[in-house]
């Protein structure tokens, strides 16, 4: 299967960032690719007040990706906000649209980290998702969700070959060679591919960053299941194109069968001396 990382620099208006979207899937498709993956936040940056643009998946601007990735013919992921459970917040969800899928992802774990409070507006999800793409089953997680490996081991465990991981990573010292440790652990805790795409750094972009937004830092990549970087991107926009081969997946997975060996982790002693009787 062709994969395409279509790294773009989203701005704070949904409609010049649907023209980056098609723009995208557009180029995608005609280079041969069946699954078109962009940035979380491709809605709207970070920055934007969310409550102000967030839409309904049933809403204009879901809709109209969806009518891009059907006149396509590929699946497309991409981020974007849809409207909270209580009213005061959002959801930061990944809509999931293309040949015989329609659905969405909610992230899970909110960057409550490093002075950041994402859920102070935005509501966490509650299901994860694997959906099948070409007879590809393709895991979703979302920025923040890549520091938490059971995550991945349970996308895995679902069957997922390939985790689609749409990121906005924030900058700051060390981010970047976190962001590049991280992706490739995950790929190989849970012995998938996984495609990761990140937001281009705005200034690669001729665009200003937004004080104190995850604005993103580019280096979106391709991992390999046993956690080799393939390909990557810089921090500039551009589109990734790589061919999955899932008989990889299911070769190492044969070789390190780490998802058939995972056990629940039993409760840790509260004492460091085992006495007989």
């Amino acid at each position: 299967m062709r994969v395409a990382l279509c790294q773009v620099a989203a701005t704070a208006d949904p409609a010049h960032n649907l023209a980056l979207v098609r723009d995208g899937v557009t180029t995608a498709a005609r280079a041969g690719a069946r699954l078109v993956v962009l940035p979380e936040a491709t809605m709207a940056r970070f920055g934007t007040r969310l409550r102000d643009v967030a839409e309904p998946l049933d809403g204009p601007w879901a809709s109209a990706v969806r009518e891009t990735a059907a006149a396509s013919g590929v699946t497309v992921v991409v981020g974007m906000f849809t409207p909270g459970s209580d009213g005061d917040r959002v959801r930061n969800t990944l809509l999931v649209t293309g040949p015989g899928c329609d659905t969405r992802y909610d992230k899970l774990h909110l960057f409550d980290a490093y002075g950041s409070r994402e859920s102070d507006t935005v509501e966490p999800g509650g299901r994860t998702v694997v959906v099948d793409v070409d007879g590809v089953r393709v895991g979703l997680a979302t920025c923040y969700d890549v520091r938490f490996p059971a995550l991945f081991t349970a996308l895995a465990s679902a069957g997922a070959e390939v985790v689609a991981l749409p990121a906005s990573w924030g900058d700051g010292p060390g981010k970047a060679e976190q962001w590049d440790l991280l992706v490739r652990a995950r790929a190989l805790d849970a012995t998938t591919v996984v495609v990761a795409c990140d937001q281009a750094e705005p200034r690669a972009a001729g665009l200003e960053p937004v004080p104190g937004a995850a604005n993103g830092i580019g280096r979106s990549c391709v991992v390999s299941p046993l956690g080799e970087v393939r390909d990557r991107l810089g921090a500039a926009p551009g589109v990734l194109l790589a061919d999955l081969d899932v008989a990889e997946v299911r070769a190492v997975r044969a070789r390190l069968p780490v998802l058939e060996h995972l056990r629940a982790v039993p409760a840790v002693a509260r004492t460091t001396t085992d006495r007989p009787g």
